[in-house]
């Protein structure tokens, strides 16, 4: 018998884990670029048309994939430079620390949070800023997020979750979960509460970390 599939949980803040779906997706996200130098055999690759062994040429725009950026990028060689995308600029970090709940995450970006944090992966002096940025848009959401979570028993959330990232929205799927154990709990349908899967797996990953 076939043993049930457990989904992986994305990496934590720079770290990718490549054995997560989320993980894999985000890595497609693309960056806005340019390179510094002529990239052989590259130009199918990034969408420059002609053959397979065309270079592109040294000053060229480029829309990246993130897992290629992170591989080309060298602070030494300069064989690109990334640019940051508009969501991680000045003045949308304004309107988040503004008001960061007014604000559609998945329109912008469905991996807000997980491709935010690997930008910190490439040298931009604004880094900490956008660091400071991601940490308290989180903060602001999450209360938020938990709350309609806590408040949504047998209802369509189709509209609630639509303005989410995908870690916001894995969020309000285990605020939903518990409180639909609590409510079976409470009506004598389930034995016992157990803690999340999500819960349990960061115990086991922290686990991890001590026996290591």
């Amino acid at each position: 018998m076939a043993e049930a599939y457990f989904p992986v949980g994305p990496g934590l803040g720079m770290e990718e884990n490549f054995l997560s779906l989320d993980d894999i997706l985000m890595s497609q996200e693309k960056l806005p670029g340019r390179a510094e130098s002529a990239l052989p055999r590259l130009a199918v690759l990034l969408g420059h048309g002609g053959g397979s062994a065309e270079s592109i040429p040294e000053g060229s725009k480029l829309e990246i994939p993130l897992w290629l950026a992170k591989g080309l990028h060298d602070s030494k060689r300069r064989i690109i430079s990334v640019e940051l995308p508009k969501i991680y600029r000045e003045a949308w970090r304004t309107v988040f620390s503004a008001d960061a709940n007014v604000v559609d995450l998945h329109k912008m970006g469905p991996y807000y949070y997980g491709f935010g944090s690997q930008l910190l992966n490439f040298e931009n002096p604004e880094n900490p800023e956008i660091a400071q940025t991601i940490l308290q848009t989180f903060i602001a959401r999450f209360r938020r997020i938990m709350d309609s979570s806590q408040n949504a028993y047998n209802e369509d959330t189709s509209a609630l979750v639509a303005r989410l990232d995908e870690l916001e929205r894995a969020l309000f799927q285990v605020g939903q979960k518990g409180l639909n154990d609590f409510q079976c709990w409470e009506k004598g349908q389930a034995s016992q509460i157990t803690a999340s899967s999500l819960v349990q797996n960061y115990g086991k990953r922290k686990l991890a970390e001590v026996d290591g």
